[in-house]
């Protein structure tokens, strides 16, 4: 018999007929465990308890927010080799990404333990005589958080860590692909002193408890990261009933390639950003915009560098490349790769399905050539170790066809022109832009986001996460 987790309610422990049967897609043999699935009534019952915690959590002081999150962080640190094999196991990344994201989530809950004793305000003269006025930050109130399964632990970390840093109630859904992390969490700040019902898991299907929390007039706020489809049925509904909302999708990302770059530096930006975790970030390079001088060495290179992969078990020592998360993203991928071929991109590395010593979703990257920007393989985001180089004749070519795209999340450059690389982070039309790094890889304490039809709302992470998750008020007294 698997073992069964719960949702937390409320403060207690709820469990439901309907479960969620978590899969290792290295292993689809192995069962991590049966996650309970909740209800609407279950939501209905999670929102009220929110309801009744809000108030009182919204005048906790600055050192109870510290210690909670603080004892969070110190938690997941201490257990990081844990959580991140739980991670690598149900996710499919490698161990070392695994325990990194884990880390990545223990700093983050740590930075807002830090933030929520620096929350000023501000106090300035009226322009009326004898008339203070003071502006502060207040809670949103209830915040509903619906997370990806892509990034399992570090995700929902930058939406609950500052929920709970700026005094809000939370209902925290994690996908119902890869519970497991998410769980965790629970279990964590179940331990960390919160009141009850301050924070409560919901897991399940987004039709489901999505939709629940989302028709909810209770809920303040809903922080969203998914597909753009996702998205756009989360803003309609925020929008019919006036919640404040924020919207992390898609992205189609380019790694420009000009022909004074470093080409070992450029080759390793190009394998990392668009194969490394399997290719399943939103920031990876998935097209290489590479100009003449370079294009056929760059090519040859990377081609090269494949041939060292190693594709396998995520949990496995040496492993560079874990599987696909499942079989509907499998199939995805490798209907992508039959697009690009048709549409006259020639495959010139990997794509096949791969045989391991157990059975899972194995995948060998893939490398079009010949591609335009114009193809499906170059326009729609794929979301696997699927790249496309487009060939582009100068540097204005290049910055233009980077630019060509409804998304603009991540943006680099492999250059070694201090003026290119001065003129593209100016003129990259994305939220991030990298000069010789990986577009894939950020910090945790500073702003996360992108334009265009990748993000939407207050950017996360950093202290910009306050514009999200609190609603000034502007206060005027009579001296």
């Amino acid at each position: 018999m698997a073992k069964q987790f719960a949702n937390l309610i409320g403060g207690d422990w709820i469990e439901s007929p309907d479960v969620t049967r978590n899969l290792n897609p290295s292993n689809t043999n192995d069962v991590i465990g049966e996650y309970a699935r909740a209800s609407a009534a279950d939501v209905a019952r999670a929102i009220a308890a929110a309801k009744a915690a809000a108030p009182g959590w919204a005048r906790s002081t600055p050192q109870e927010r510290h210690d909670a999150l603080r004892k969070v962080s110190d938690e997941i640190l201490a257990r990081k080799d844990e959580l991140g094999r739980l991670l690598s196991r149900e996710e499919g990344k490698t161990l070392a990404e695994g325990i990194g994201e884990t880390i990545r989530a223990g700093q983050i809950f740590a930075f807002f333990a830090g933030e929520a004793l620096r929350l000023a305000g501000e106090k300035i003269a009226s322009v009326r005589p004898g008339v203070d006025v003071e502006m502060t930050r207040e809670p949103m109130g209830i915040v509903g958080i619906i997370t990806p399964w892509n990034f399992p632990i570090a995700i929902p970390a930058w939406k609950i860590a500052p929920a709970l840093c700026y005094g809000n109630a939370v209902l925290f859904k994690p996908a119902d692909l890869v519970p497991g992390c998410g769980w965790a969490i629970a279990d964590i700040i179940s331990r960390s002193g919160l009141p009850k019902g301050v924070f409560n898991l919901v897991m399940g299907r987004g039709s489901v408890v999505g939709e629940a929390i989302l028709q909810s007039p209770d809920v303040n706020a809903v922080t969203f990261t998914g597909s753009v489809a996702t998205g756009r049925h989360v803003a309609a509904a925020c929008v019919a009933r006036m919640a404040k909302f924020q919207l992390e999708m898609g992205g189609k990302n380019p790694m420009v390639v000009l022909d004074d770059a470093d080409l070992k530096v450029a080759v390793e930006c190009a394998v990392n950003g668009a194969f490394f975790s399997t290719g399943q970030r939103c920031t990876a390079s998935s097209r290489l915009i590479v100009t003449d001088g370079i294009h056929d060495r760059f090519v040859a290179a990377m081609t090269e560098r494949m041939k060292g992969l190693v594709i396998d078990d995520a949990l496995k020592a040496g492993t560079h490349i874990g599987p696909v998360v499942d079989q509907g993203q499998f199939d995805q991928d490798v209907d992508y790769i039959k697009i690009g071929t048709q549409e006259g991109a020639r495959l010139v590395a990997g794509g096949q399905r791969l045989n391991r010593d157990t059975p899972g979703f194995y995948l060998a990257p893939a490398l079009f050539t010949e591609a335009t920007n114009a193809m499906r393989i170059s326009r729609e985001e794929i979301f696997g170790p699927v790249a496309s180089v487009i060939r582009a004749k100068d540097y204005d070519e290049a910055l233009a066809l980077a630019n060509d795209t409804n998304f603009g999340l991540s943006s680099g450059i492999c250059t070694t022109s201090l003026k290119y690389a001065t003129h593209f982070k100016r003129n990259a039309e994305a939220g991030m832009v990298m000069v010789n790094l990986p577009t894939a890889g950020v910090d945790y304490h500073v702003p996360f986001g992108g334009r265009k039809g990748s993000s939407y709302g207050p950017r996360e992470q950093g202290r910009y996460a306050a514009e999200f998750f609190t609603q000034v008020k502007t206060a005027y007294t009579l001296a």
